[in-house]
């Protein structure tokens, strides 16, 4: 009769492990990452970066479970997910695009980059392009500040940018005429060609 007992508890602990009651297989990944961070509260960030990793963002359902999961208020995981920049509630675009509004980027054009990419794709930061190609938003500061202007493309920094060059290489990003593997950096000589050139 025990050995009976240990197999239904095994068999319904796979069971578990296989699906996730909503059905959604990502979910795998979210429970993993709690499991690995043993369900610590002060794990809330890592764990939404895992679930946005899994699902493209943060769904409210996501949020609820999260906050079950962790025993946090739903609040204290809204809050946070809404504070950090690089948590999306909405779904985003194929392609991303972030801009630095930070001041060292703004005094070198930041804000007009902004204003020719909307003009480009008809959106406002914060939204995605109808067909879901590009999602466009902004950041105070990247920390970049010496690459000034600089934006991140599907999670790549680019410094030194220009309104009508940027616009360029969203468009070209945009239409597949170049993988996100391709955008480069600034280049640390351009530096140091610009310090002894003074």
């Amino acid at each position: 009769m025990a050995n009976v007992i240990k197999d239904d508890a095994s068999k319904s602990a796979k069971a578990a492990e296989a699906e996730h009651p909503s059905g959604d297989p990502r979910f795998k990944l979210v429970d993993r990452a709690l499991k690995r961070l043993q369900y610590q509260q002060d794990a809330l960030i890592e764990v939404l970066h895992t679930a946005q990793e899994a699902f493209g963002y943060l769904s409210e359902d996501l949020l609820i479970y999260t906050a079950h999961q962790l025993k946090l208020p739903l609040s204290w995981v809204y809050g946070v997910a809404t504070f950090y920049h690089f948590f999306s509630l909405k779904p985003l675009g194929e392609h991303t695009c972030i801009v630095c509004l930070g001041t060292a980027c703004y005094v070198k054009q930041a804000g007009e980059i902004v204003t020719k990419l909307q003009e480009e794709f008809g959106i406002e930061a914060g939204q995605t392009t109808p067909d879901g190609k590009l999602s466009l938003s902004t950041a105070r500061c990247l920390g970049s500040c010496g690459l000034a202007p600089v934006l991140v493309l599907d999670g790549n920094v680019v410094g030194r940018e220009a309104p009508a060059s940027t616009v360029e290489r969203v468009k070209a990003l945009v239409a597949g005429q170049i993988a996100p593997v391709e955008l480069k950096p600034a280049s640390p000589s351009l530096e140091l060609e610009e310090a002894e050139a003074l």
